[in-house]
C-alpha cells in the first residue's frame, strides 16, 4: 500500500515531524508549500491536517495583558475600600479580583505557550495549554464560589457594621475597572482559555454590582444583612459559569469525543458518500482544544477501487465537515480483523 504527504499551508505553526514507528501506517498531511511525497508501506494510512489552532493572534494576548494590569490595580483599591468600610461584598470582591489577577495571568502565559511550533516533545505543538488554563480556572471559580457562601453564612450569624458610603464609591470604581476589562476580553478572537478568563471578569462584575446594590440598601434602610445575602446569590451564579467552564476543558483533556459528533453515524455517511467505501471501522474522535478535532478510522475499500482517490474523497469530507481537522485514514482492502473490530456496514 501507498503512503501519501500533502501538507497544508499554516499561517501562524510549523509542525515538526511525525514518528510512526509504532504502527506500519502510511500518512497524507496537508501543507500547501511542501511538495508531495510518496513512500512505499504494508498498510495505506493518511493523515489530513488543518492546524491552526496555536494562535489565536496578537489581538487576544494584547486584550489579556490589559484586562490584567486593570484587574491588578483596582484589586488593591478594593482590599484597601473593603477593610475601612467593613464590608463582606467588596473584600469578597478583591479576593476575586486576585483570583481573575491569576486567571489573566494563567491565560496569558498558557497563550504564549500554545503559539509555540510542535517539537519531538510535543508533536501536535501546545494548543492543549490554553485548555488546561481554562481547566484551572474553572476550578478556581468553584472554589472561590463556596469561600463566598462560607463567609456569607458566618456575616449572617455574626453581622458587622459597614460604611455604606465607602463601600458604594469603591464598588462603583471595581464595576466601571471590570466592565472595561470584560469588553475588553469579549471582542477578542473566540476560545475556552479566553472565554475562561472572561467568566472571571464577568463574575466579578457581577460581584461589583452586588456590592453597589448592597452599599444603596444599607445607606437607605441600614439593613445590613443584605452585604451577605447579595454576595452569596453572586456566588451561586459563579458557580454554574465555573461548572460548565470546569467540565468541558476536563472532557477534552479526558479525550472526550467532541460535542455534535456522532462516532457511528460519521462512519456511515462516509461510506455512502465516498465511492468504492464499503465500511468505516476502528473511528475514533477526541479534540487538541474546543475548535480543533482529531480522528483515526480504517476505510474499507471494494477491489478495484482507487485508493489514492477514495483517501483525498475521504479528507475532503472530513474537512468540509469539520473544517480545521486532524484526521488519520488508513485504507484496508479486507477488514484488518478481530484484534481491530468489523466494518460497520453501509446502512440502506
Amino acid at each position: 500500500m501507498s503512503q501519501h504527504h500533502a501538507h497544508d499551508d499554516h499561517d501562524h505553526h510549523d509542525h515538526g515531524s511525525h514518528d510512526h514507528d509504532s504502527h506500519d501506517h502510511g500518512a497524507a498531511h496537508s501543507h500547501k508549500p511542501a511538495k508531495a511525497k510518496r513512500h512505499d508501506h504494508d498498510h495505506g494510512h493518511g493523515h489530513g491536517h488543518g492546524h491552526g489552532h496555536h494562535h489565536h493572534g496578537s489581538s487576544n494576548e494584547t486584550r489579556l495583558t490589559w484586562a490584567l494590569v486593570i484587574t491588578a490595580l483596582f484589586m488593591v483599591v478594593e482590599v484597601t475600600g473593603g477593610v475601612i468600610s467593613g464590608s463582606l461584598a467588596l473584600i469578597a470582591d478583591a479576593v476575586h479580583m486576585l483570583t481573575d489577577s491569576a486567571s489573566l495571568l494563567l491565560a496569558l502565559i498558557a497563550l504564549r505557550i500554545a503559539k509555540r511550533p510542535a517539537d519531538a516533545l510535543f508533536s501536535y505543538g501546545r494548543a492543549r495549554h490554553e485548555v488546561l488554563a481554562a481547566f484551572v480556572n474553572g476550578l478556581a471559580l468553584l472554589g472561590l464560589s463556596v469561600w463566598i457562601v462560607i463567609e456569607s453564612v458566618q456575616r449572617l450569624i455574626t453581622p458587622h457594621p459597614v460604611a455604606g458610603q465607602t463601600m458604594l464609591l469603591i464598588a462603583a470604581l471595581g464595576f466601571a475597572a471590570n466592565l472595561l476589562s470584560f469588553l475588553i476580553l469579549r471582542d477578542g478572537e473566540d476560545s475556552m482559555n479566553l472565554r475562561g478568563a472572561m467568566l472571571h471578569v464577568l463574575s466579578d462584575l457581577l460581584g461589583s454590582a452586588a456590592a453597589m446594590a448592597a452599599a444603596v440598601v444599607i445607606m437607605l434602610t441600614g439593613w445590613v444583612p443584605i452585604d451577605p445575602i447579595l454576595s452569596a446569590f453572586v456566588a451561586l451564579l459563579i458557580v454554574r459559569s465555573g461548572w460548565r467552564v470546569t467540565k468541558e476543558s476536563a472532557h477534552i483533556l479526558l479525550e472526550g469525543v467532541p460535542r455534535d459528533l456522532d462516532p457511528d453515524a460519521l462512519a456511515h455517511d462516509l461510506a455512502a458518500a465516498v465511492p468504492g467505501v464499503t465500511g468505516i471501522h476502528h473511528l475514533h474522535a477526541w479534540s487538541l482544544t474546543d475548535k480543533h478535532p482529531v480522528m483515526t478510522l480504517h476505510a474499507v475499500l471494494a477491489e478495484g477501487t482507487d485508493r489514492d482517490a477514495a483517501l483525498g474523497a475521504i479528507l475532503q469530507q472530513l474537512k468540509a465537515r469539520f473544517g480545521d481537522v486532524h484526521a488519520t485514514v488508513q485504507i484496508e482492502q479486507v477488514a484488518c480483523g478481530e484484534h481491530c473490530g468489523g466494518p460497520v456496514p453501509l446502512k440502506a
